[in-house]
């Protein structure tokens, strides 16, 4: 399941692209207009920041803009950035793997599944980006 702080990752990146084009954004405009908790925000900002997907100014004209092209942000990206794995167990995650404690990978069912589960959600939300949650 998507997290909440993915889902207000997406919903402020979506914005930050309708805007692109109109300079720096405010994080409060972003928190008023997506229905975002500023706190929570500011994390979640802080974060795309840090990955240099997006970059910020001070001041007077400030806010956030993409320092990326926001065409080629995968969703993958920020769902792993944001929220950690995207695979359903450890065991078989590309990014994240743990061995589960009690399972026997070479004579799992499970484990086979959702590898190809993983796949499949992979391929598109690797196929996806940021660009695509826009109209």
């Amino acid at each position: 399941m998507l997290s909440k702080k993915s889902q207000y990752a997406f919903k402020a990146l979506s914005y930050l692209v309708e805007k692109r084009n109109d300079g720096p954004v405010l994080i409060s405009e972003i928190a008023e207009h997506k229905k975002i908790p500023l706190k929570f925000l500011e994390n979640i900002l802080l974060q795309l920041r840090k990955a240099e997907i997006l970059d910020s100014k001070k001041g007077k004209g400030g806010g956030y803009f993409f320092r990326e092209n926001p065409e080629d942000v995968s969703l993958s990206r920020i769902i792993r950035l944001v929220n950690g794995p995207i695979a359903l167990l450890p065991c078989v995650s590309l990014n994240f793997y743990e061995k589960c404690e009690d399972c026997n990978e070479d004579h799992c069912g499970l484990h086979d599944v959702l590898i190809e589960v993983r796949d499949a959600s992979l391929n598109i939300l690797d196929s996806k980006t940021i660009m695509d949650l826009v109209d």
